[in-house]
């Protein structure tokens, strides 16, 4: 495998999970931009994986069957919706500067998918995905049929309702809106209304923009709609018990 190293423990085993939680835990920050903002998670996963290869990175390998390397994404974007701040933490099998790193990255990946920043974190950090639960998403609504105002008062009347039901291909699904939807901004914009969501995701689920938007326009009655969504999230950080954001870098 192109880029792997010889692991600490060699073709053996660990019986102690420290061993593993020890290696040192590469953060990169990338953006998901362009064309390649219509890529499904497991095709991001697979083309920054290959990314990593092509830059002879020391990653560590498991040691089951498939011999996997040792990688953690933040949580899926909705395929189709952009970014400035996807993350993933990469478990090395030896030292070597965030910088140069970075500079490997950059070299061998696409821009789309660009990396901006590497910094090392605690190798006993919990998994991205359950730990980043705020995300803030800049959403323009492209000719809506709803002006800022009539807008924003049908997000607060599901905010306020709470559950929210929605379709996911074939399955009913609920979300709890009042919970999920820390704040909402509406302003007009060129072309349509631009709105700017604060969101908590939890074990419940995370609310996906679209799928607030549509339930809005349902809400506001027959002949409300749009065009198209554009979707763009801009930060990510977790919340903290006493209510404060820790960002991941």
């Amino acid at each position: 495998m192109s880029g792997a190293r010889p692991q600490p423990w060699g073709d053996a085993k660990p019986q102690d999970l420290s061993l593993i939680k020890e290696l040192p835990r590469l953060r990169v920050e990338y953006r998901k931009d362009d064309r390649l903002a219509y890529l499904g998670h497991l095709e991001v996963l697979e083309a920054v994986s290959r990314c990593i290869r092509r830059a002879q990175l020391p990653f560590s390998v498991g040691n089951g069957f498939a011999r996997r390397m040792r990688i953690q994404f933040s949580q899926a974007l909705p395929v189709g919706a952009s970014s400035d701040c996807e993350y993933f933490d990469l478990r090395l099998s030896e030292d070597i500067g965030p910088e140069a790193a970075l500079e490997r990255l950059r070299a061998v990946t696409p821009s789309a998918l660009s990396p901006s920043r590497a910094a090392y974190v605690d190798g006993r950090a919990p998994a991205l995905e359950s730990w980043l639960t705020r995300s803030r998403w800049e959403v323009l609504v492209k000719d809506c049929s709803l002006g800022p105002e009539r807008l924003a008062s049908r997000i607060a009347d599901l905010k306020r309702a709470g559950d929210l039901e929605y379709l996911r291909g074939e399955k009913v699904k609920h979300i709890d809106v009042a919970s999920a939807l820390v704040s909402f901004e509406a302003s007009g914009a060129e072309g349509g209304t631009a709105l700017l969501l604060d969101t908590r995701s939890s074990n419940a689920g995370a609310l996906r923009p679209q799928i607030l938007i549509d339930a809005a326009l349902r809400l506001a009655g027959e002949g409300a709609g749009y065009d198209c969504l554009k979707v763009r999230r801009v930060s990510q950080a977790h919340e903290a018990e006493d209510g404060s954001l820790v960002l991941p870098l």
